[in-house]
């Protein structure tokens, strides 16, 4: 059979189910990369999930799917095949029937991989479906199941250096950090938690915004795990009475990652927390942050002012940094000087100027402001305005020409401004310096895999009717292996836009109540917090119990 023609008929069949259009398929055709498979380069655009991708397999060549996530998988059959195989070539091999070797692949048209397993093994292969992720668990989960890493007492002599390295890289703890590592990276965690408790160590990995405790380790490995990662961030490996902080850089399947890590002396030894900033994933564009149409269009001509200052606000953890990096990132061209400081620098842009603050040599926030500005930029983010200090030297660069980009802890757009009055600034600095205001928060995508459509509560439509919104259906995920059963994966943003005007002017200046901005607001057509919420639940997008999680109702 011809493959031309068989890849074809997937593209065709995700068509005539009404997945995707054909310029869609036309799009993934044109622009895949050379020997990239078309259902790889659908999934990647988002266009299908990896789900629907092997459902259509399943139909198209006759193989059946598998589940991996509740699979009794025989022990024998896994000893047939090498881990190094099956990481490589995504297969996880299921059981052994007579003189059949079950294994479920991610791409059973791979059949090189297939001969070579019928050779090595001698046996008979029969392949079924499963996705990438589900595979790649299954592989971290089953085949160190048996390396297990209890017979870790502390090492001999001959395996520690004089300085606690360990010389060996094949040593478990060596292989046991790089385990977490890579499983924190295929589960998209964004912090992987080691928490020392009386008698165990547990390792949590927040996913989503969530916390989940990925294993337990028992307490006699604590020294051993917390030097090597000590040793990996370059951090002083004598020192456990004080906080540090390092940095690790590594490559995981391929694939640069950054490690920021802190470590905390608590009663029962010390605690690591490693922020995990996939390089790979960075959301570097704009259009993919997730804005409402409206938003997007008025915060693109917001950025693209040559001066004044945007503020970003939000509490920790909700994605300022990523929508920051996003708007340096449209606005970095060869014609414009970016300077930045950041506290730390996380992401490295090519082309941008990035400074970190340094306290212990009187580099803050604010010196280094005042030094930019004798640097010639045209804009300069500054990482966050902590105090009056930083906010005064960054409204007057502002005000000499400069565009100003940084972030502020305020809840919602309008009580930024307040926020800087009470700092101690001018209100006629705020009020000429200010260009717009962006709050931001995240809220949990629903999985696309097991969502379903419902009819909604009374209450979930009077939330709707109070903001003048109607909805006859809404959307909540059931729960699959694909998103561990929670309903949701992925994350996406919530924003409201404040876009100052002259009456908003008018009324800082003139010191009049704050119920006339929200009354200017409301006149120019804001989207609210909530609305911009509501508005991505009726999409299917989201729950109502995401939203109103991060967003007040008024």
């Amino acid at each position: 059979m011809n493959k031309k023609r068989e890849r074809k008929r997937l593209g065709d069949l995700l068509v005539e189910a009404g997945l995707i259009t054909e310029e869609q398929l036309a799009e993934a055709l044109r622009e895949k990369t050379p020997g990239q498979k078309l259902g790889d380069a659908l999934v990647q655009r988002g266009y299908i999930t990896e789900q629907q991708l092997i459902e259509a397999l399943e139909f198209q060549l006759g193989i059946p799917h598998v589940s991996l996530y509740r699979y009794p998988i025989d022990p024998k059959a896994i000893s047939l095949v090498p881990k190094e195989f099956a990481r490589r070539h995504l297969i996880m091999p299921l059981k052994i029937e007579d003189d059949r070797l079950l294994v479920a692949m991610a791409d059973p048209m791979d059949f090189f991989a297939i001969d070579d397993l019928r050779l090595s093994t001698g046996f008979q292969i029969e392949t079924a479906i499963a996705s990438k992720d589900d595979i790649l668990r299954a592989i971290n989960k089953y085949y160190d199941m048996d390396e297990s890493f209890d017979d870790l007492l502390p090492a001999p002599p001959a395996e520690m250096g004089d300085d606690g390295r360990t010389n060996e890289d094949d040593s478990p703890i060596v292989r046991l950090v790089n385990q977490i590592l890579q499983l924190a990276v295929e589960q998209r965690a964004s912090d992987i938690h080691i928490d020392p408790q009386e008698t165990k160590v547990l390792i949590r990995y927040r996913i989503d915004g969530l916390l989940r405790t990925e294993r337990a380790l028992p307490k006699h490995m604590q020294s051993m795990l917390t030097a090597r990662i000590k040793i990996l961030a370059n951090m002083d490996i004598t020192e456990h009475r004080v906080p540090q902080d390092g940095r690790i850089k590594m490559n995981i399947d391929f694939h640069p990652v950054d490690l920021r890590v802190s470590t905390l002396p608590t009663v029962y030894g010390e605690k690591i927390v490693m922020r995990v900033l996939d390089l790979g994933s960075a959301l570097n564009d704009i259009h993919k942050l997730g804005f409402n149409p409206v938003n997007l269009e008025r915060f693109i001509r917001l950025i693209e002012r040559p001066n004044g200052i945007i503020l970003i606000t939000g509490p920790t953890g909700s994605g300022k940094s990523s929508t920051l990096y996003a708007a340096l990132n449209h606005l970095n061209s060869e014609q414009v000087n970016i300077i930045t400081i950041e506290d730390p620098v996380e992401y490295q842009i090519e082309g941008v100027n990035q400074i970190q603050v340094n306290p212990n040599v009187g580099l803050t926030f604010a010196q280094g402001l005042r030094s930019i500005l004798r640097q010639d930029p045209n804009i300069i983010m500054v990482g966050e305005i902590r105090d009056r200090e930083t906010a005064e030297v960054a409204i007057r660069a502002s005000l000499t020409g400069h565009l100003v980009l940084s972030t502020l802890h305020t809840n919602d757009a309008l009580s930024t401004i307040t926020r800087l009055i009470d700092m101690g600034i001018e209100p006629f600095l705020v009020a000429t310096s200010l260009a717009g205001v962006v709050a931001q928060r995240l809220v949990r995508r629903i999985c696309r895999d097991c969502q379903e459509v419902y009819e909604p509560t009374k209450r979930e439509r009077d939330i709707f009717a109070r903001r003048g919104l109607e909805v006859s259906q809404l959307v909540r995920g059931r729960g699959c292996p694909t998103c561990n059963m929670t309903g949701y994966r992925g994350r996406l943003a919530i924003h409201e836009l404040l876009v100052m005007t002259d009456e908003m002017r008018r009324v800082i200046l003139n010191n009049e109540p704050f119920s006339r901005l929200r009354e200017f607001a409301v006149q120019n057509k804001m989207i609210f917090l909530l609305d911009d919420g509501l508005l991505k639940v009726k999409q299917g997008l989201t729950t109502l119990e995401e939203v109103l999680k991060v967003a007040i109702l008024h």
